[in-house]
């Protein structure tokens, strides 16, 4: 299959994700990486051939890139407050989170972890911390 770039700068392996596909495209894959990013931030320049390098080697991993200049909406959402921002979702379950740009070993790192995580596990230590979190705020609790 032919590598088909839809821009310069954003192979087809690497999706766009804006308001309209956001919730889809997490809640429907497996695994997705989100770059949060902006044109004008040298960092996230930098940091997009290592993004891309990983989509190229991680096919089966959803690789979504969201321009916060254009999506303020899902940058306000996802309280990003510095760029780059790198969140891994799995099964739809954020986690990881975290400002700044990874170097490669560390990218792939994450992505190996990602995909080992035993999410029974994960929903066991979210729905734990759920009554806990709920005491601290107006959010009606979570349905058991």
């Amino acid at each position: 299959m032919t590598n088909v770039h839809t821009d310069e700068r954003t192979p087809v392996a690497i999706q766009t994700l804006t308001q309209q596909n956001f919730d889809e495209v997490v809640t429907s894959s497996d695994v997705v990486l989100v770059d949060f990013w902006a044109s004008w931030c040298g960092p996230c320049r930098s940091f997009a051939p290592t993004f891309e390098a990983s989509a190229e080697k991680h096919p089966d991993v959803v690789h979504g890139k969201v321009d916060t200049e254009a999506e303020q909406g899902i940058a306000a959402a996802a309280q990003i407050r510095s760029i780059p921002t790198i969140m891994a979702f799995r099964e739809g379950v954020l986690v990881f989170n975290q400002a700044g740009a990874l170097p490669p070993a560390a990218l792939e790192d994450l992505v190996t972890q990602v995909k080992d995580l035993d999410m029974d596990e994960v929903r066991k230590q979210i729905a734990e911390q759920a009554p806990a979190a709920s005491d601290n705020t107006e959010q009606a609790p979570a349905a058991e």
